[in-house]
C-alpha cells in the first residue's frame, strides 16, 4: 500500500515531491565526491537545433567518448520532452540521461496534477531547476548541459533555449548549439541559415554543422559510412515531436557526404 503522502494534494513539481520522498532516486544523490573520475565516465558532445517556420530540428552526433578514447558509437542524445518539445544534451552521459528521464516524468507528473500542458517557457523554467539542482557535480567536472526545443501554440514556431551549468537559461534566435564541438557547429550553421528554411533543409544544415563539428573536434562522431550510424535527428511542429527514420537521415547524410567529395570544407555561403 502506498504511503498517505503518495495520496495527498502537493506541489505539481515531480522533483519537489522525490527531493521530500525519495532523495537518494535524484540523479547523482548517490555519487559522493568525484574528483579524478571525469575522464574515466563517458561524455556526449556536439547537439545542434534549427528553427523553420512553423517548428524546429534538433540533431546530434552518435559519439561518447572516455578521455581519448571512443566509449561508444551509437548513443542517442536526442530524446522527446513531451509531445511538443526535445531534448538533447551534452556531458557526462550517465547523468544526462537522468536528467532527461526526470524532465520528462516532470512534464507528465505536471501535466497529470494541473489537468493540463506547461507552456513552452514554463518547461524552460523547469529544466532549468533541474540543471541547478546537478551544480554540485557540475563543479567536480561531471557537467551536464542539455539543449531544449520546443514548438510554441502561441507564436506558432519553434523556441530553442541552452543553458549554463549554474541552471541559467538562455533563448536563442533561429539556431544553437552545445557540446564540445558546438563552436564549430555554430560556425557552419550561422552561414547557413535563412528564416524560410523548410525543414528538411533545417536537417540538412544540422547535418552539415555536425560534420564540420566532427572535421575539428576529436570527440564529436561525423557519420559513420561503414557502420551506417548517422546523427540522431527529430522535428517538433504543430503535429507534435517527430523522430526522422535513420533511412530518411542516411539519404542526406549520403548528399553531404557527396557534396563534400566535391568541396571538403562544405558548401558556400552566400554573399550578398
Amino acid at each position: 500500500m502506498l504511503p498517505t503522502s503518495f495520496m495527498q494534494p502537493g506541489s505539481s513539481s515531480f522533483s519537489d515531491f522525490l527531493a521530500e520522498q525519495a532523495p537518494q532516486l535524484l540523479p547523482g544523490a548517490n555519487t559522493g565526491r568525484a574528483d579524478g573520475i571525469d575522464g574515466q565516465i563517458p561524455h556526449g558532445t556536439t547537439i545542434v537545433a534549427v528553427t523553420f517556420p512553423g517548428g524546429v530540428a534538433m540533431g546530434g552526433d552518435r559519439r561518447a567518448t572516455m578521455g581519448s578514447m571512443i566509449a561508444q558509437r551509437d548513443v542517442d542524445k536526442v530524446h522527446a520532452g513531451d509531445e511538443y518539445s526535445a531534448i538533447g544534451f551534452a556531458g557526462s552521459a550517465g547523468f544526462g540521461f537522468e536528467l532527461v528521464r526526470l524532465f520528462q516524468v516532470e512534464l507528465e507528473h505536471y501535466e497529470k496534477i494541473e489537468g493540463m500542458t506547461l507552456s513552452t517557457d514554463g518547461k524552460a523554467n523547469r529544466l532549468s531547476t533541474l540543471v541547478r539542482s546537478h551544480l554540485s557535480l557540475a563543479m567536480q567536472g561531471l557537467a551536464v548541459v542539455p539543449l531544449f526545443a520546443g514548438y510554441d501554440s502561441e507564436s506558432d514556431g519553434g523556441r530553442i533555449f541552452t543553458y549554463d551549468p549554474t541552471g541559467g537559461r538562455h533563448e536563442e534566435s533561429g539556431f544553437a548549439a552545445v557540446g564540445s564541438g558546438s563552436i564549430f557547429a555554430r560556425g557552419s550553421i550561422k552561414k547557413l541559415y535563412r528564416d524560410d528554411m523548410t525543414q528538411r533543409d533545417a536537417v540538412t544544415a544540422i547535418v552539415q554543422a555536425l560534420y564540420d563539428a566532427a572535421d575539428d573536434d576529436s570527440a564529436t562522431g561525423g557519420p559513420d559510412i561503414t557502420r551506417r550510424i548517422f546523427p540522431v535527428v527529430a522535428a517538433v511542429t504543430a503535429d507534435g515531436f517527430s523522430r526522422w527514420s535513420e533511412e530518411d537521415t542516411a539519404a542526406i547524410a549520403d548528399e553531404v557526404i557527396g557534396g563534400r567529395m566535391q568541396r571538403p570544407d562544405g558548401p558556400n555561403a552566400p554573399v550578398v
